[in-house]
């Protein structure tokens, strides 16, 4: 059975910092894709970033510059190092596990920047 589990999010300051860890278990092979989206009241989950196996990285334009995707193969974790943060990331941010064709998620962890 495939779980992802994430952890840290919180309150924050304009400007301040967060990181928010994910792990993966019940993966036996290396996982093809893993990454964060986030969803904000009223609007539609989107993409903030994701990387491959091989380390590529993709982040969605809002967050390039200020946010830091990295990944441990070895033990399928994904972590999101974000900065400079902005009332605009305010937001229900959830890890994503894509393996064998299919997409698993986490719980979603709450984000909340303050002006």
């Amino acid at each position: 059975q495939v779980q992802v589990v994430e952890s840290g999010g919180g309150s924050v300051q304009a400007g301040g910092s967060l990181r928010l860890s994910c792990a993966a278990s019940g993966i036996i092979f290396t996982i093809n894709s893993m990454g964060w989206y986030r969803q904000a009241p009223g609007k539609q989950r989107e993409l903030v970033a994701d990387i491959t196996s091989g380390g590529r990285t993709n982040y969605a334009d809002s967050v390039k510059g200020r946010f830091t995707i990295s990944r441990d193969d070895a033990k399928n974790t994904v972590a999101l190092q974000m900065n400079k943060l902005e009332p605009e990331d305010t937001a229900v941010y959830y890890c994503n596990a894509y393996w064998a064709y299919k997409n698993y998620w986490g719980q979603g962890t709450q984000v909340t920047v303050s002006s």
